[in-house]
């Protein structure tokens, strides 16, 4: 029971941590939208107007001061678009159906029950290697009883 419990248990949590996986994406997905629209701000910003022919008057260029904002905007896409590639490859994939599910939560079973097993051969050997000690002990305390016994005895005779 305890086994099935931990398996739902693990089993919910995946589904949280999709969840959360999710929830990052999209976030991911709105910082790029926002990288990509504050480019085009700035591009509108510093680009020259330039002139149409047959549309009314040229305009004057005015002096602006342009920064070169390029270059941080390059990074920020790149890294956003890096995030967002991470997380839909952490996405579990069509491939991962109910059957495979199952067949993954039936391989985790049976390497729990060998788990179990091994621990319970453990616990018998060290419950075994326990009763020696306790026996070699109490085969000591007996000893030293008898000598301190044969040591008393002993001394009541030199006396």
């Amino acid at each position: 029971m305890i086994i099935y419990f931990l398996i739902i248990s693990e089993y919910k949590s995946s589904i949280i941590e999709m969840a959360d996986r999710l929830t990052q994406l999209q976030d991911a997905i709105n910082q790029q939208a926002d990288n990509f629209t504050n480019s085009l701000g700035i591009l509108q910003q510093t680009a020259n107007p330039s002139h149409f022919t047959g549309f009314g008057n040229r305009p004057q260029p005015t002096q602006q001061h342009n920064e070169d904002h390029t270059h941080l905007f390059v990074q920020m896409i790149a890294r956003t678009a890096k995030d967002i590639e991470v997380l839909i490859d952490s996405l579990p994939s069509e491939e991962s159906s109910t059957e495979l599910q199952s067949a993954g939560l039936k391989k985790l079973e049976n390497e729990n029950e060998q788990a179990a097993q091994k621990l319970e051969n453990v616990i018998k050997e060290g419950t075994e290697v326990l009763e020696k000690i306790q026996s070699a002990l109490h085969d000591i305390a007996q000893a030293q009883l008898e000598i301190q016994r044969v040591q008393a005895l002993s001394g009541d005779i030199t006396n």
